[in-house]
């Protein structure tokens, strides 16, 4: 039973910088993200025109006194299962522990203070200068805007896009914590786990005013400083995305929520008004719309931030542990459309390999390609018969391999009072396989396999069978239904399950095969040094009961024993990040890591876990809440010198 408390409004920029975390409680999505409206304008160039009763003056009611939501006590939420799933074959229980059990060794807590203050960029923004016309403009946009609020707050919202619900518990926006010194440590960081831990997630910066999902927030990015004899140091920042820094100058959101508010006809709505609003000068739509909460990739000395909405942003990691914004990153100018959150980094090469999907216009799709160096060397339109969720990829030592799935845009739908992202029925998924040296699309390879949608995609390989052919090895969470994360359902009857998928080049077929079932295994990752070679382990986030996740499971992809870890009880983790040690042969030999939220005693921490033995080592006990969040990262300090 989740515990619905009372709700307070989420404060203003002041509050959100500075002051004690928000009571808020949750229950909804996990580790998934917004379907995308790049190219507003193109859109609404089409919609502008279109009849729409919502915008007729005569169905607009009076200009309220105050249209704000007020979050107030909600019902309790059950999250009780109703139905027993099947216990997992091969599972070794390695240390399940209701409470913390850790060495006994525990460093002195010495006073923490903070060693920086919040950066004034977010307290200091002056709001822009208008011109009488745009005064005028704004006024009678804001009027419209107010009373597409009351009209949305008047319908009963979905559990997906209410506020009430996406912003409960854990998954509540906190204020920017400045870098924090002498972090109590609970156990051993081991002498060779030096760098900065780093995990993105979703943090809106104001109160929501209409619908609101978890993927709509503001990124802000988390990061504990691990160093030798047991230092560690925190701090939380904002990703100063466009989008943020001009919502400040104007002291509440602005921008349209792509889950939350982009749907039927008050979606319609919305995008037009927002379309108003840059026709008008009062936002800037030039310089990106995103929000930049999703993953987080080091790549030639930079940590980028992602969205799938927008460009990466160039984050700062400081020598005292804080994190700064650089600021949008076109890598260097070589690029001018949005790229998807899982980026690919071939640890042999250094190149990274990434995706742009437009749901708007041809091409639906283009592959890129980056020397170690950043220099752009490739740009691949690729052919879609209509525009499809492409979350993740994978690549192998040679080929690039591309999921077209059966969750696809059809923007007519709003027209039609509905949401554009839905499952077609009559689509059969496929994967494409195209050569990382390709030139243009006709080298691509498609090959079905039906019934397939997995959001994420851990790893791939090449191997020739005993009949010569040759073998593409796919490892992803096949999850269904395909659109249980953008639909309402009874999360009992999600399952997200890993999944082997070998696609056979010779014959142009392809297999499925359940590696674990009876258990939801999403969120995590392969040893890095091995992406794209054939890997015995994958490390993953156990997501029960969905979504929060109780604990992190090991897999051996050969024999399919699971050694799992739980938090214990009242305790929810995320993302298991694992982190190779350096010069080790071993596979498995490293560490994982997730931050950890004990609801009971409202603590938050990082936990450090060796691999190979899945016996918990160590626990950093943080200053600040962290969130449930999204994806992160390790970057050594190693790298850093680099």
């Amino acid at each position: 039973m989740v515990k619905c408390e009372n709700l307070v409004h989420i404060p203003r920029v002041p509050t959100m910088l500075g002051g004690p975390p928000l009571k808020l409680s949750r229950v909804s999505n996990f580790h998934f993200y917004p379907y995308i409206f790049q190219h507003f304008s193109f859109l609404f160039s089409q919609i502008i025109n279109l009849p729409c009763p919502l915008l007729q003056p005569s169905s607009l009611p009076p200009p309220p006194m105050d249209t704000s939501v007020t979050l107030t006590r909600c019902s309790t939420a059950t999250l009780v299962r109703i139905s027993t799933r099947p216990s997992v074959t091969c599972i070794i229980q390695i240390n399940h522990h209701p409470t913390t059990n850790t060495p006994p060794h525990t460093s002195k807590p010495p006073k923490i203070k903070p060693i920086s203050k919040s950066l004034p960029e977010l307290t200091t923004v002056s709001p822009p200068q208008l011109n009488p016309f745009q005064k005028l403009a704004a006024s009678a946009l804001d009027f419209v805007e107010r009373s597409l609020n009351v009209l949305e707050n008047d319908q009963k919202r979905s559990h997906q896009v209410d506020p009430a619900v996406q912003l409960m518990g854990n998954f509540a926006p906190v204020p920017e914590c400045p870098v924090h010194h002498g972090l109590e440590v609970i156990g051993e960081i081991p002498n060779d786990l030096n760098g900065f831990y780093l995990r993105n997630g979703a943090n809106p910066m104001f109160k929501p005013t209409g619908g609101h999902h978890l993927f709509d927030g503001d990124g802000m990015i988390h990061a504990v400083k691990l160093g030798p004899k047991n230092k560690a140091s925190y701090c939380s920042r904002f990703t100063r995305t466009s989008r943020l820094k001009q919502e400040l100058s104007l002291g509440r959101p602005y921008f349209p929520k792509p889950i939350g508010e982009l749907h039927g006809h008050l979606g319609l709505a919305r995008l037009a008004l927002f379309y108003a609003r840059g026709v008008a000068g009062l936002l800037d739509t030039a310089h990106g719309i995103g929000v930049a909460n999703a993953g987080l990739v080091y790549f030639n000395g930079r940590l980028l931030a992602m969205s799938e909405d927008d460009l990466p942003y160039s984050i700062n990691i400081k020598r005292d542990g804080d994190l700064a914004t650089d600021g949008r990153f076109d890598y260097d100018g070589q690029v001018n459309c949005p790229l998807i959150a899982h980026p690919k980094v071939d640890p042999v090469t250094g190149e990274l390999f990434s995706l742009s999907y437009d749901v708007l216009k041809k091409p639906y799709l283009k592959f890129f390609s980056f020397e170690k160096n950043g220099k752009k060397s490739r740009e691949v339109s690729i052919s879609l018969n209509q525009p499809t969720m492409i979350h993740d990829f994978a690549i192998t030592q040679s080929h690039i391999v591309i999921p077209d799935h059966q969750v696809v845009f059809k923007l007519s739908e709003m027209v039609q009072g509905k949401s554009p992202v839905l499952l077609d029925p009559n689509k059969v998924s496929r994967y494409g396989i195209l050569p990382k040296s390709v030139k243009n699309e006709s080298s691509i390879q498609w090959i079905d396999v039906p019934d397939c949608f997995c959001y994420h995609l851990w790893n791939a390989w090449e191997e020739v069978d005993v009949k010569g052919d040759q073998i593409i090895v796919v490892i992803g969470s096949r999850m269904t239904p395909p659109d249980a994360i953008f639909n309402e359902i009874n999360f009992d009857l999600l399952r997200s399950e890993l999944t082997e998928i070998r696609l056979n080049r010779t014959t142009g077929q392809s297999t499925q095969r359940v590696l674990v079932s009876g258990i939801n295994l999403d969120a995590g990752n392969v040893n890095k040094k091995l992406l794209g070679r054939k890997t015995g382990y994958v490390y993953l986030a156990i997501v029960e009961p969905w979504p929060k996740c109780n604990g992190m499971a090991k897999v051996d992809l050969e024999t399919g024993v699971v050694s799992k870890l739980f938090y214990g009880n009242g305790r929810f983790g995320g993302e298991p990040c694992f982190i190779p040690v350096e010069g080790s042969d071993k596979e498995d030999e490293g560490y994982i890591m997730s931050y950890v939220r004990d609801e009971a005693t409202e603590r938050s921490e990082l936990v450090i876990v060796e691999a190979s033995s899945m016996k918990e080592i160590g626990i950093v006990r943080l200053t600040g809440r962290v969130p449930y969040g999204f994806h992160g990262t390790f970057v050594s300090t190693h790298d850093l010198a680099n």
